[in-house]
């Protein structure tokens, strides 16, 4: 799976790659806004967006949008992260078709959880 993590801080995509990375997803792509992770979606085949939802410029709520509207990328599986508390603005994520949610800080069994909800089930006969 070619994942691509977004976020204004490098520390967090750090922390993001790693833990990617341990679940045997190899060099997952990043980007440090929303213009530019927007650019890369247009011209690379990804699997998975995580982004982050408070950014400058165009910030993850404002980037779903954009994917959403997209022919080539309406489809793309949007994993958004955030240390938002406010309900009402992560019900309007929600409602902005995000595929999933997860509140800062969070660890590798919590990402672990999002991404296996994320993939396809396929039937093994």
């Amino acid at each position: 799976m070619k994942v691509l993590v977004v976020d204004d801080m490098a520390s967090m995509r750090q922390v993001m790659k790693h833990m990617l990375e341990a679940l045997g997803h190899e060099n997952p792509d990043e980007a440090d806004c929303g213009v530019q992770a927007l650019r890369m979606l247009r011209t690379h085949d990804y699997d998975l967006l995580i982004t982050d939802l408070h950014m400058p410029n165009l910030d993850g709520e404002q980037l779903l949008k954009k994917v959403r509207e997209d022919k080539k990328l309406h489809s793309l599986p949007v994993l958004m992260v955030s240390s938002e508390d406010d309900k009402a603005k992560i019900m309007a994520v929600i409602a902005g078709e995000v595929t999933g949610f997860m509140v800062k800080p969070f660890d590798l069994a919590t990402l672990r959880k999002q991404l296996d909800w994320m993939q396809p089930k396929t039937n093994v006969a």
